[in-house]
C-alpha cells in the first residue's frame, strides 16, 4: 500500500466514522480550529459545496441561530439540518448571485473548496482554479459584512500572486493555508483573508 494511498485511506475512513459527506471536511475543520473565521449566529455563504462536508461542519458551528447557504452547480442531495440552505446554481451566472445578496446577504463568512475538473497540465488547472477563486472573491467582496472573512481555494500558479495582493488590498489580515489533511503533492492551497475593510 503506498503513502498516498494510506493518506487517502485514513481521512475517507475517518470522514465515514464521523458521518461526515467528504474528506474535505477535515481542511476546513482545521482552519476553523486555528482562526475561528466562523462563529454561533453567523451566516455563512459555501460556493462549490457539494457533496456538502463544510456545510455540515459549518451549520454545527453557527448553530440554530446562524444560517448557511450552500451553492453548486450540482445537485446537493444530503438533506441538512433546519439552518441551512441549498440553492443549485452557477456562480457565474449573475442572477444567481444577486438571488444570494437579495435573499441573504450580508455574510459574516464566505467560503470557497471550488476546484476544476483537472486536466494534468499544470499550467491550465491553476489558470482555471484561478478563475474560480477570482470568481469568488467578486461574490464576497459583494456578500461580506466589513469585518467578515474569506476562504477559498487555490491552485498555485502564476495567477497567485496578483491574486493574493488582491485579497491583501480588501482584507487587514491575510494568510496563505495548506492544511494538514491536503494530500502533500497537492498544489492545492487556500488564502484566507480575514476583517474585510468593506467598501474602500
Amino acid at each position: 500500500m503506498s503513502g498516498s494511498y494510506r493518506f487517502q485511506d485514513h481521512y475517507f475512513h475517518r470522514a465515514k466514522k464521523d458521518h461526515y459527506l467528504a474528506r474535505a471536511v477535515y481542511k476546513l475543520e482545521e482552519i476553523q480550529n486555528r482562526h475561528r473565521i466562523m462563529r454561533p449566529g453567523d451566516r455563512v455563504l459555501d460556493l462549490g459545496a457539494a457533496p456538502g462536508s463544510w456545510v455540515q461542519l459549518a451549520s454545527g458551528v453557527v448553530g440554530p441561530r446562524g444560517r448557511v447557504v450552500a451553492v453548486d452547480v450540482k445537485p446537493i442531495e444530503h438533506s441538512f439540518e433546519g439552518n441551512v440552505t441549498v440553492q443549485q446554481g452557477d456562480v457565474f451566472d449573475d442572477a444567481i448571485v444577486e438571488q444570494l445578496l437579495r435573499d441573504h446577504a450580508p455574510f459574516d463568512a464566505v467560503l470557497s473548496d471550488m476546484a476544476p475538473t483537472t486536466s494534468g497540465i499544470r499550467s491550465a488547472d491553476s489558470a482555471r482554479s484561478s478563475l474560480l477563486f477570482e470568481r469568488a472573491l467578486v461574490v464576497a467582496e459583494r456578500a461580506l459584512r466589513p469585518g467578515g472573512h474569506f476562504l477559498a481555494k487555490i491552485f498555485h500558479g502564476s495567477e497567485f500572486h496578483d491574486l493574493l495582493v488582491r485579497v491583501k488590498r480588501r482584507f487587514r489580515r491575510v494568510k496563505v493555508v495548506k492544511p494538514d489533511a491536503s494530500r502533500k503533492m497537492s498544489k492545492e492551497i487556500y488564502i484566507l483573508g480575514m476583517e474585510y475593510k468593506g467598501d474602500i
